[in-house]
């Protein structure tokens, strides 16, 4: 009987050793929020080429830098989605958005344009708001200010005229000198020309006091009256 009771014991253990053994599910852990609730699983990943790159020459399967990077970012790199949610295309534009900057030259939605179309409108938002049109995916690639693109016929003079360069084509043409070279009257259509900030207006300072002054003369005043003359004696009798 001993011997029994210690084959049993030895049988139990190995199967206790094999269910700690036996891997457990990787969606099964946390599962469970606060409170027991059920945590529902992630998004499901897009389509293949759709997870976002890091940068030039690794975004999206048309790889063109940046904007593929940013749709990679926004939407999967799915440039005809429509999830609902009020933004649209693979930049996410929102209606109003895709309306003021020229979008319904091309489409009634973003969704419903090419790919090179919504390129065609970011772009011209790009030139107006900058990257913080789109804040969070910008920030993922290190991208900021407002930018132009360079389009067949544009010169330095016009673009500054376009967006309101303050020192105009001049001090554009300062701020991208490394990019156009020495040859400011040929630009290369697509190219990416940083627009520059303004300075910012000068701090207020308080006037300075007023210098002291001495207290102003007080003004003339005519000397009073003589008094009468007194008399002396009696008025003569007539």
């Amino acid at each position: 009987m001993p011997e029994l009771r210690l084959r049993r014991a030895v049988s139990a253990a190995a199967a206790v050793a094999v269910l700690v053994l036996v891997p457990v599910p990787a969606g099964a852990v946390g599962a469970a929020g606060a409170g027991g609730a059920v945590v529902p699983p992630p998004p499901a990943p897009g389509p293949p080429g759709a997870a976002a790159g890091h940068g030039p020459g690794d975004c999206g399967p048309g790889g063109r830098w940046p904007w593929d990077c940013v749709a990679d970012c926004e939407s999967g790199g799915r440039w005809a989605v429509n999830s609902g949610n009020g933004f649209y295309g693979g930049l996410q534009f929102w209606q109003p958005t895709w309306e003021e900057y020229g979008g319904l030259a091309y489409a009634a939605r973003a969704d419903l344009a090419s790919r090179d179309q919504q390129i065609l409108v970011a772009e011209e938002l790009l030139g107006a708001q900058g990257w913080g049109a789109w804040p969070v995916c910008s920030k993922r690639y290190g991208l900021a200010g407002r930018a132009h693109v360079v389009r067949g016929g544009e010169t330095l003079e016009g673009i500054a005229r376009k967006r309101r360069v303050r020192g105009g084509w001049r001090a554009l043409y300062e701020a991208n000198r490394g990019e156009i070279g020495d040859r400011p009257e040929r630009l290369r259509v697509g190219l990416f020309l940083t627009l520059p900030t303004d300075p910012p207006p000068p701090a207020p300072t308080d006037p300075p006091p007023p210098a002291p002054t001495d207290p102003p003369p007080p003004a003339p005043t005519a000397p009073p009256p003589p008094p009468p003359p007194r008399s002396t004696g009696p008025a003569p009798r007539g």
